[in-house]
């Protein structure tokens, strides 16, 4: 291990400057990341950047917005059940409360442990258990940016030159590492954890600066590698942390738009990180406890595995067990659990567990058994024909009856009428209680149906966008249960088994497609006209820069009335796209290629998972599908084959081009053009019809 100034050979990725590429592009970058090696430069330039990002704070608590939402991590953590980790090496419990070399030694040690425990046990659990992990832990030492094991790094008495630990991919060739294998760093900086008690909970510019300095050379390491990724390498995780706390800081951007003035490179990486990156800081939260070892189940050491678990998809691709699938079976384990115990089919308070009560005797809270429960079980929440709701709606009271139970393939909804209109019918969504102890993965779906498609409903409703092949928002709010609410005045609910539970009302009322297509009325006429109604409401939301996620016959209705012809209404907006950490459900018949792969929706997402819709309602056949690897082994050859385009054909010619259209577009980064398609499908329709298509609405 040499001493001394980075050199030429060392930068980026090991290899001698001569052998760099004769191309220009390589050659400037290579240059730039040369002389872009000083992180304390970099936070110098980042000083008013980051003084007016916390000056903008308005009513948030914390500069930055965090790279997980809770939803996502709760449903990785019902995956990582059973899941083993187990880190050998302890973490000393103060690192930086001793000047002893023995005691920073032993923390890059576990450090190294740690990430090499969260790396194999992820790789085994979603990817292979029985291929051998292709990757690798080491230490980066900044005097050269080369990688070498902690051990080796101590025994050489380099120690005090160890700036990073890396998560890198394997390669014999490179025993050093190259910077375009990094899948994830993590620093090792004294009193991170000091945030959680003397600030908003995330770390000073000194910390995320840094931390963006080594986010910005990996990503430009990878602009010019040769190597093909599995997902977008635009977005690098870093850790960091102490000997008790840690958090992620996640860099996202294109790196092409980077000015890579190699005489001026701090101030352009400056420039880059402030008008073309996205930088999203976690919390800080507690990693290892007093004894050194790893929380794995809590959310310090959670939000860690779900970095690694994407930065490994980048280098590895999709999992062939994804976290949906593995997080589908805490269902089962909860059941088993229960008979171990022999629970028996006791129900409590709608959730399957025991109801506690406080009683005022005594401070304890003590079990009460079954026979002591004063609510009875016919007051849990049962909706049945004949069943009058009651709800809260911006202060206003409605009640709604029930006409039908609607049982769908996840969870039933309701068609209800207005008491105060009979007449009118509409659809009626209720969500889970919100204080059940443990919440099983089926209320996470629910969450998505109600309230989040509450949370999109109003804010399309808020921008003012009108379609009647959008759903339309008649009504939300929580329960009115019987009885006096005794709900607390600081806020939460009170123990009534109903109490809090969210509603969720919608029109118009119609039939889905996949009842139309099960019961055979499902034609080509129809499958033109759904096409149209479907982009046009897909056109619409895109306005406000709102994408569905989750199309499929289940979540589009056809709607009668009379006198007019049959329109179709695009529904079950819970899972569309606001942002870019937003992701979309994972189907594997329906969802697009590029969503499978990367996780995201590209502009002809949406159009794809409507064409494979079309596709099995026209007659195609969709083979049984059980990873996502066969899904997008189907996808590939029912494409390169044109097997879907020939069956869209037999029913019309224009859902023929129209498939055509959609595989041009598919993972590239041009916009959909949905006014030339709803042009041409309604002079389609119009030609059948003999007259012209309703459009108004």
């Amino acid at each position: 291990m040499e001493g001394g100034s980075p050199d030429q050979e060392s930068i980026g990725s090991g290899t001698k400057r001569s052998t760099v590429s004769s191309g220009s592009r390589s050659r400037k970058r290579k240059e730039f990341l040369y002389r872009f090696v000083d992180s304390d430069r970099l936070i110098v330039n980042l000083e008013q950047w980051f003084e007016s990002v916390c000056n903008n704070l308005g009513t948030q608590k914390a500069a930055f917005s965090e790279p997980f939402e809770l939803i996502e991590l709760q449903k990785f953590e019902y995956a990582l059940e059973g899941i083993s980790f187990q880190q050998l090496i302890r973490m000393p419990s103060a690192v930086h409360a001793s000047t002893s070399g023995v005691v920073e030694a032993t923390a890059y040690l576990a450090i190294e442990d740690f990430l090499h425990a969260s790396v194999k046990g992820l790789w085994e659990a979603f990817w292979s258990h029985d291929e051998p992990m292709p990757f690798s832990v080491a230490c980066l030492y900044n005097e050269n940016f080369r990688f070498y094991q902690a051990e080796n790094a101590v025994a050489e008495g380099k120690l005090g030159s160890l700036c990073a630990t890396g998560i890198l991919l394997t390669n014999p060739r490179h025993p050093h590492g190259k910077w375009d294998h990094i899948l994830e760093l993590a620093l090792l900086r004294p009193d991170i954890g000091g945030f959680v008690v003397n600030g908003d909970g995330q770390p000073l510019l000194s910390v995320i600066g840094e931390a963006l300095f080594y986010a910005i050379r990996v990503l430009i390491s990878r602009s010019f590698s040769r190597r093909k990724y599995c997902q977008t390498a635009d977005s690098v995780f870093v850790l960091l942390v102490d000997s008790q706390y840690g958090g992620v800081v996640k860099v996202e951007g294109d790196v092409n738009k980077l000015e890579f003035d190699v005489d001026n490179v701090y101030d352009c990486a400056a420039e880059w990180i402030q008008n073309h990156s996205t930088v999203t800081v976690s919390s800080i939260d507690r990693i290892w406890n007093k004894l050194g070892n790893a929380n794995w189940g809590d959310i310090g050491a959670l939000q860690i595995l779900f970095a690694t678990f994407h930065c490994i998809t980048q280098f590895a691709g999709f999992p062939k067990h994804s976290v949906e699938d593995l997080a589908a079976d805490h269902g089962s384990r909860l059941q088993t659990r229960r008979a171990e115990r022999q629970l028996g089919n006791t129900e409590m308070n709608g959730n399957n567990l025991f109801r506690f009560q406080q009683r005022s005797v005594s401070p304890e809270i003590v079990e009460v058994q079954d026979d002591s429960v004063k609510i009875e079980s016919e007051q849990l929440l049962k909706l049945e024909v004949g069943s009058v709701l009651w709800l809260e709606d911006s202060n206003r009271q409605k009640g709604y009856q029930i006409n039908e139970v609607m049982i769908s393939s996840e969870h039933p909804y309701y068609i209800a009428s207005p008491v105060e209109d009979p007449q009118k019918i509409l659809f009626l969504y209720v969500g889970s209680h919100p204080s059940q102890l443990e919440p099983a993965w089926e209320d996470m779906n629910i969450w998505y149906q109600v309230q989040r498609q509450t949370k999109i409903l109003t804010i399309m409703k808020q921008k003012g966008l009108s379609s009647k092949y959008l759903p339309q928002l008649s009504a939300s709010g929580r329960i009115i249960h019987p009885g006096q609410c005794q709900r607390p005045s600081s806020g939460g609910n009170c123990d009534h088994p109903w109490c809090g539970t969210s509603i969720l009302v919608t029109s118009p009322v119609g039939e889905t497609v996949a009842d139309l297509i099960d019961q055979g009325r499902f034609g080509a006429e129809a499958a033109i006209r759904c096409c149209h109604d479907c982009l046009s409401a897909l056109s619409t939301a895109a306005c406000a820069g709102i994408r569905h996620g989750d199309i499929r016959p289940e979540n589009v209705i056809c709607v009668r009335s009379a006198g007019r012809h049959p329109f179709f209404v695009l529904i079950g907006w819970g899972r569309a796209i606001l942002e870019d950490r937003d992701r979309p459900a994972m189907n594997l018949h329906f969802s697009s290629t590029y969503a499978l792969q990367e996780g995201k929706l590209c502009s002809a997402s949406d159009a794809e998972s409507l064409v494979y819709m079309l596709y099995i309602s026209c007659g195609g056949v969709l083979p049984d599908l059980d990873s996502v690897e066969g899904a997008l082994q189907w996808r590939e050859t029912s494409w390169s084959r044109r097997l879907i385009q020939q069956k869209l054909g037999e029913a019309s010619t224009v859902l023929k081009a129209f498939s055509d259209y959609v595989d041009s577009l598919c993972g590239t980064p041009y916009l959909m053009d949905y006014d030339i398609w709803l042009r041409r499908m309604r002079r389609n329709i119009n030609e059948e019809n003999g007259k012209e298509i309703d459009i108004t609405g």
